[in-house]
């Protein structure tokens, strides 16, 4: 039986959304749990994926939180 954990920031794929949306989540556990069967001929109904999203607070790149490494990145070299 798999149990797969799917992390993704809350920020939103497109403007206007600050998360991810319920048609994407249902597409991502619709495609892990396809792989799954693919790969390992996991049955779906034996299959288990959580969308979790993690804030953006919550996580950093380059020794940064990240909303500091977007701004460092952003800002012309000089």
């Amino acid at each position: 039986m798999p149990f797969v954990t799917i992390q993704v920031t809350r920020e939103g794929s497109t403007p206007g959304h600050d998360r991810v949306t319920a048609e994407e989540k249902a597409r991502l556990i619709a495609g892990a749990s396809q792989l799954l069967l693919d790969v390992l001929h996991k049955p779906l109904d034996a299959t288990f994926v959580v969308v979790e999203e993690v804030e953006l607070d919550n996580w950093g790149v380059g020794g940064l939180p990240v909303a500091e490494y977007r701004r460092r990145q952003a800002r012309p070299p000089g």
